[in-house]
């Protein structure tokens, strides 16, 4: 790493060998397709080669450095289409229709989608950031466990508690009764982002 650190181009060229293929798999399975997955690889090695020198062996494996640039990235990523989708949810729900149904539909799912917006912004962030990449990203525990450098009891204990709240949050407000109700409420929810 410190001769990658340096500009040396051949030692970054060793590195990219040793784990461009373990970068390729996260940004695969974030992103879902085979490009956005290699944009996100290559803008991730771009990271690294940029910023080497700031790596400490101390704060864990050069991979797993490596795989928390791709992993950040790629988070960026989806929130930026995730924001993209809502923005464009919005322009469609604003214009005309000619089904009120359809009207009604949409704006009933985007309350729900706000309301779980809402729930999560009350998680504290190692408990969002857990859920995030559980429910959002497909991540196994044992996967966030090796992403974060947590033991797997905190992340199983993390995960629990956060659901907890999230539950609490929905019979404080009368929600559950109604999210039983309707299997409409799930859709979205969970799904991987793409």
């Amino acid at each position: 790493m410190s001769l990658v650190g340096l500009g040396d181009a051949a030692a970054f060229a060793e590195l990219y060998d040793r784990h461009g293929r373990a970068a390729y798999s996260l940004a695969h399975r974030m992103m879902g397709e085979r490009q956005a997955a290699e944009d996100l690889a290559q803008d991730a090695f771009l990271k690294v080669w940029r910023s080497a020198g700031g790596y400490r062996s101390e704060r864990g494996s050069v991979r797993t450095w490596i795989l928390s640039i791709v992993h950040n990235r790629g988070i960026d990523r989806l929130r930026s289409l995730a924001v993209r989708r809502r923005t464009q949810e919005k322009i469609e729900a604003e214009a005309p229709t000619s089904q009120p149904s359809e009207a009604f539909a949409g704006t009933w799912r985007n309350s729900q989608r706000d309301q779980v917006r809402e729930a999560l912004s009350t998680l504290p962030a190692e408990q969002l950031k857990i859920l995030e990449l559980a429910y959002f990203s497909g991540y196994t525990q044992v996967e966030i466990v090796q992403l974060l450098n947590l033991p797997l009891g905190t992340v199983k204990g993390r995960t629990r508690l956060g659901l907890k709240k999230l539950s609490g949050f929905f019979h404080s407000r009368g929600a559950v009764s109604r999210m039983g109700q309707s299997r409409e409420y799930y859709s979205g929810f969970g799904e991987r982002q793409q």
